[in-house]
């Protein structure tokens, strides 16, 4: 029973750190709550350039485009960029700048390869497009409230401030995929999040919503410095934040639309991502596999399946099941979401899976330690330290040389 009680005392450490979370979620909204009552600088309202780089169809495109269209902000222009006219994107992107004909809508179509990274390659043309001193990056796969700008804006009224983000919420599910991925970002990312910010002050950029100075993102080196890496949010943040500006989580709660997500596609996401986070954060990676009790927890009943470890199992399900659904509730109570029918929270049933994907996330955790590879928009790359990027090389003689050199780069680099 040796091994059954080393795994129980690391998953009892697992609840631990847990637990932890949820009160950093708590303490965020809950200082979100005391700012929105008592607004910074309530007439602080300089106007801002919006990028939106847009790739296919997300679920309710339409309905996300539209929201970062209906701001209740005095001036704002709109920039949605697209690689070329026959993305799929276009035709909806189209439809929103005829329902919007008084907006500064710019609809911008260029091609640039500039870099490795697709969605900085998206991002480049519509920098050099935008007007203003303020720019706000936002996904296409958010949905936002009326508020949304108005509230974030009031952290750019000290000038310290270098970048705000925001707290993200996942909506909508589907299928099995698309609930999985919503139940992880309403529970591991929101609390790792919150965790990081609030006991170890310690900001972790999530690029589905960034608001930065142009003079602060040219003064790390622009788009350019972060073309060819993968987490560019996270590496735009920590130059921001070693350039001494303040990196800061807004509470304002935006909604990440998430519908029809095949386990295939969640599956592959998060091994990509395990690989940016061990290229990244090193032995700090070990972090995560300790911080999941249903992994460890499950783990004895492979050696010494009896009654007592499935108990313990059972336990410790139960209790990270009542956790997700309490971090879930905590933001649908948040006044920062707006409650309507147009994208669905997740029902208490779905909660029933967090176990499930849990197990599946903890099986994830050690691919990265064994390859050095990531897919991603129909590319394979090589992920070296800090989640640069090299081009896979091809087949042939040569491309195994070339392999090998990588590979070697990947590990000292």
């Amino acid at each position: 029973m040796e091994i059954f009680y080393i795994l129980a005392t690391i998953a009892v450490l697992g609840i631990v750190c847990f637990i932890l979370q949820i009160l950093s979620v708590r303490s965020v909204l809950s200082s979100g709550r005391a700012m929105g009552k008592d607004p910074v600088t309530p007439n602080f309202h300089p106007p801002v350039s919006v990028l939106k780089p847009l790739k296919g169809l997300d679920d309710h495109l339409f309905d996300n485009l539209e929201s970062i269209c209906t701001q209740d902000y005095p001036e704002y222009e709109i920039i949605f960029s697209l690689q070329n006219s026959n993305d799929s994107a276009y035709k909806v992107v189209s439809k929103i700048k005829d329902k919007y004909p008084e907006k500064d809508i710019t609809i911008l179509v260029e091609k640039c390869t500039g870099g490795l990274n697709p969605k900085v390659n998206n991002l480049m043309p519509a920098y050099r497009h935008a007007k203003h001193e303020y720019i706000l990056i936002s996904d296409s796969n958010v949905s936002v409230r009326k508020t949304y700008l108005g509230e974030i804006m009031q952290h750019m009224a000290d000038p310290a401030t270098g970048l705000v983000s925001n707290l993200i919420m996942g909506v909508g599910g589907r299928t099995l995929g698309a609930v999985l991925e919503n139940l992880h970002m309403n529970s591991f990312i929101i609390g790792s999040v919150c965790f990081l910010d609030h006991f170890l002050k310690m900001p972790c950029v999530v690029g589905k919503s960034m608001l930065m100075r142009k003079s602060d993102l040219e003064s790390v080196g622009g788009f350019e410095s972060v073309k060819n890496i993968l987490a560019e949010d996270y590496i735009l943040g920590r130059k921001i934040q070693r350039a001494g500006k303040k990196i800061l989580l807004s509470s304002h709660v935006i909604k990440n639309v998430n519908e029809y997500w095949g386990i295939k596609k969640f599956l592959n996401r998060h091994t990509r991502w395990g690989k940016l986070r061990w290229k990244i954060g090193g032995v700090r990676y070990l972090s995560e596999l300790f911080g999941n009790p249903v992994f460890f927890a499950y783990l004895p009943l492979i050696w010494e399946p009896s009654r007592l470890t499935l108990s313990f199992a059972l336990f410790v399900s139960f209790i990270k099941i009542l956790g997700d659904l309490y971090i879930s509730r905590l933001l649908l109570g948040s006044e920062f979401v707006k409650k309507d029918n147009s994208e669905k929270s997740l029902s208490a049933f779905h909660f029933i899976l967090s176990p499930l994907k849990d197990m599946l996330l903890g099986i994830i955790w050690f691919v990265p330690i064994f390859s050095n590879t990531v897919m991603w928009r129909g590319n394979k790359y090589i992920i070296c330290k800090d989640s640069r990027l090299l081009p896979f090389p091809e087949t042939g003689l040569r491309a195994k040389s070339s392999q090998m050199l990588h590979a070697l780069r990947a590990k000292f680099i």
